[in-house]
Parts: C-alpha cells; sequence; structure tokens
C-alpha cells in the first residue's frame, strides 16, 4: 500500500509542532480505515477554551487526504482564522456519519460497519505515544541548553565581578 500524500501545506504546517494559540485540528473520517470521505477542521482560539469555529468537507468518492482542492480548502479555513498550530493525522479516525445525526447514538453506523467493533483511536494512540516521547526528548535538550546558558551567563557575570578594575593607559 502507498503512503498517503497530505495536501503540502498542510503536511508542513503539521509537522512544525505546537506554537501557540489559536490552534486547528484536523480530523479524517471515512467508511473504512483506507478512504478518507470526511475531513473537519476545529479551531481552538486558547488553552482550556472550548472550540469556537469548524468547518467539514465531504465526497463520495477518492481520498480527501490527497485531494489538492480539499487541501486548499482546508489551508483557507486554517489562514483565515490565523491558526499558529496545526494538528492533522494521516489516520482516519472513525465513520463519516455523527451519531444522533445520520444514526441513533450508541448503536453502530449501519452505513460503516468496518468500525462496529473497532478501536478507531487505536492507531491515534500510538501515535500520540512516539509524538510524546519525542516531546519530552525535545523538552529535556531544550531545558538542558537553558541551564547550560544560564550558567555560562553566571560565571561570565563572577569572572567580571572578581576582575579589578585596572587604569587605562
Amino acid at each position: 500500500m502507498r503512503p498517503i500524500r497530505l495536501h503540502s501545506r498542510l503536511a508542513k504546517r503539521s509537522r512544525r509542532g505546537f506554537r501557540g494559540f489559536p490552534a486547528a485540528t484536523v480530523a479524517w473520517y471515512g467508511p473504512d480505515d483506507t478512504r478518507a470521505a470526511r475531513v473537519v477542521v476545529t479551531i481552538v482560539p486558547s488553552r482550556g477554551a472550548e472550540p469556537t469555529d469548524q468547518a467539514s468537507f465531504s465526497a463520495e468518492t477518492g481520498d480527501l487526504r490527497e485531494d489538492p482542492f480539499v487541501g486548499d480548502k482546508v489551508i483557507a479555513f486554517v489562514e483565515k482564522h490565523d491558526v499558529a498550530s496545526v494538528f492533522a493525522t494521516e489516520e482516519i479516525l472513525g465513520c463519516a456519519h455523527e451519531e444522533g445525526v445520520d444514526f441513533p447514538v450508541g448503536t453502530p453506523c449501519p452505513a460503516c460497519p468496518f468500525w462496529a467493533d473497532r478501536d478507531r483511536w487505536a492507531a491515534t494512540k500510538e501515535r500520540l505515544g512516539t509524538a510524546r516521547g519525542e516531546l519530552l526528548t525535545r523538552a529535556i535538550a531544550e531545558a538542558k541548553a537553558e541551564a547550560e546558558a544560564r550558567e555560562g551567563a553566571e560565571a561570565d557575570a563572577r569572572e567580571d565581578a572578581e576582575e579589578e578594575p585596572g587604569e587605562k593607559p
């Protein structure tokens, strides 16, 4: 199976990681785990805040993750809201239909039997675990670099204080 290719600008913004708020989440949904038939983009304005804006795009055929037109729409929506951070996965998170709208709450979607008995978050949990490890490693490296820079500045300040002022010729 060939790898999925997200819209280049969407993939690039997602790879940058967290850069502050507002943030956007890009979630893919489909009839199974191979084709995204719907994408939902949600804007979160600040830490702990409820999402303020949401856009949804869907198609009957094709995989929206690789559709350049839909990718342009997603990027336009993100840029319209001056988003600093974008979180997009390549994985499909579940059925494209809304529980309580397209089928009764608490029952599996009749149009998407693939998702009936599956943990739709399994791939995302694995990816998040890897991401947490990477973020922790990066945070430790940044903290060490800051501590070393602080120690260097303190050593320079001590040296400057220990030097006796001399007369200039």
